[in-house]
């Protein structure tokens, strides 16, 4: 994200539902850019930035991300496998909630695999994901929450940056290996 332009969707993302541009923050752990989700939607619209030539079935992806804002919703997460804005796995945290959830997304409907209680604290948090075959394994901060088996989304996907609704972050770092 460094050499990307503020205000413009980060180099290699599309912009599926939300407000993604790369902005610069100066608590960043890779200074000086990030990449903000800054729309601020109700109920249950997913905001979703995909990564446009990722395409992973088994991987390791990780992210560390920053909530800056939110009435309705807050925090945010890893989208894996996705084969567009509807169809995906995501693992988010939400600070308003105290905790970290799995996902699968489904014709743009979100089913809940596990939750996990964990106590927010502010600044910059590190999200995630191994999936191999149909086993997924979620991590915040290096320690293991959830752990679960799913076999909704067998092929190879693109991978994403996700929020809900008005909830404002700030991503930097990803990083994914797989295959």
């Amino acid at each position: 994200l460094d050499t990307d332009k503020a205000g413009m969707i980060a180099q290699g993302f599309t912009n599926e539902v939300g407000e993604w541009k790369a902005m610069v923050d100066p608590t960043a752990p890779s200074p000086p850019n990030v990449l903000a989700q800054l729309a601020k939607n109700s109920g249950s619209t997913f905001n979703v930035a995909l990564v446009s030539a990722a395409n992973y079935q088994d991987l390791e992806i990780s992210v560390k991300m920053k909530a800056i804002a939110g009435t309705e919703d807050q925090g945010g997460g890893l989208v894996w496998r996705a084969r567009d804005a509807k169809n995906y796995y995501v693992a988010r945290y939400n600070p308003l909630e105290d905790n970290y959830r799995l996902y699968k997304v489904a014709k743009g409907r979100r089913s809940q695999l596990q939750s996990a209680d964990i106590k927010h604290s502010d600044g910059w948090h590190t999200l995630m994901v191994t999936m191999k075959g149909d086993h997924m394994k979620c991590y915040y901060d290096s320690k293991k929450y959830l752990d679960a088996k799913d076999s909704s989304f067998r092929e190879a996907g693109k991978i994403g940056l996700w929020t809900k609704a008005d909830a404002q972050s700030n991503f930097d770092d990803l990083t994914v290996i797989g295959k």
